[in-house]
């Protein structure tokens, strides 16, 4: 079952990507399959409208007759009959876009095994022996190359594990590995994700913690408040004034090293009244310039009539290429997130 919300991103037509492939693997002799969709697009979506439109064309498809059904007027009673009757729930989204994905965490505790892009709640909850999942991780720039990839993944999951898995019986007629596959779904993966676990998570990482700054924040007649925002306004007209005097990362001019080997870093700036301690710096190392590796905060070792000079020892323990970056941003003790003053300056 492909059932949900038909916004773009969550690519509803991926199987359709090779229609020929498609059409072998649903008309296997003696192994059939059928894709069952369902979803509603917003008024105001026309993409998303013109996707269900493409669906329900190719069910009607001599290929796809009676493999690929399209139901109508999806609501909470006829998702409720899915996530209870599929054997799979799928999800394809394109990947960081997926805030969630609850009807696959419903569709878990209802016995149904999850197939699904490592996005959203399938991140945390995948396991193994207990579902399916597209496990590279590396997003392309180019959306199509990025679908036929997914795509080709999908069909070849699909011949060489999913469907034998399904139809392998014993003497009995019982699917032994799909049973196992459902148990370990049940007793590994549905545990996790609860509502009593969401209420918690919520209380726990967010509404204590606001409630308690709160209190902070309010106490001695706003006390705290006030001296956040004068510490802002000072900021916020001091910090374009630091000056970069001196960025040394390297030893020798070179940037290949070996793996576990420890670089020294050096940075130099005059910080023009701002107090050295309220002053961060940290590298930052990525892969292709989007996936961050790691970061490394740079501590303060000498400071002298404005001229500070921040250290660091780096030491990257995995090989590969990789870009790096050094960035300032304001320090203070009393925010809630460092991101809750917006200033940042990259100077490497």
């Amino acid at each position: 079952c492909f059932a949900r919300r038909f916004a773009t991103y969550k690519r509803a037509h991926l199987l359709f990507r090779n229609p020929e492939r498609l059409a072998r693997i649903l008309n296997l002799p003696g192994k059939p399959v059928q894709i069952i969709f369902a979803g509603k697009a917003h008024p105001n979506d026309k993409a998303g409208q013109d996707l269900i439109k493409i669906i329900f064309d190719l069910s009607k498809h001599p290929d796809f007759l009676g493999k690929i059904l399209f139901l109508q007027n999806y609501d909470m009673n006829l998702a409720k009959t899915m996530v209870q009757g599929a054997d799979i729930w799928l999800n394809t989204p394109a990947r960081s876009m997926e805030a969630s994905g609850t009807s696959g965490e419903k569709a878990v505790m209802n016995a149904t095994l999850h197939f699904s892009v490592l996005d959203g709640w399938w991140v945390e909850g995948y396991h193994p022996d207990g579902g399916w999942a597209l496990t590279n991780e590396t997003a392309y720039d180019d959306p199509n190359l990025q679908d036929d990839l997914d795509a080709e993944i999908i069909y070849t999951m699909l011949e060489q594990e999913v469907i034998p898995a399904f139809y392998e019986r014993d003497e009995k007629g019982i699917p032994g590995e799909w049973l196992k596959i459902i148990k370990n779904s049940i007793a590994k993966i549905a545990p996790h994700f609860t509502t009593t676990r969401m209420i918690n998570d919520y209380k726990r990482r967010y509404y204590q913690k606001l409630y308690e700054r709160h209190q902070q924040m309010i106490k001695n007649d706003f006390e705290m408040a006030k001296t956040v925002s004068s510490w802002k306004k000072r900021i916020s007209k001091a910090w374009n004034n630091i000056n970069i005097l001196e960025v040394n990362l390297f030893d020798k001019g070179t940037e290949v090293f070996n793996v576990s080997q420890v670089c020294e870093g050096r940075v130099v700036l005059d910080l023009n009244e701002i107090p050295a301690n309220e002053v961060g710096v940290e590298l930052v190392i990525t892969e292709n310039g989007e996936r961050v590796i790691s970061t490394h905060e740079f501590t303060l070792s000498e400071f002298h009539a404005d001229k500070a000079t921040y250290t660091a020892q780096v030491k990257i323990g995995q090989p590969g290429t990789f870009t790096y970056g050094i960035r300032l941003y304001p320090r203070n003790d009393l925010l809630a997130h460092r991101q809750d003053i917006g200033y940042v300056r990259w100077i490497a």
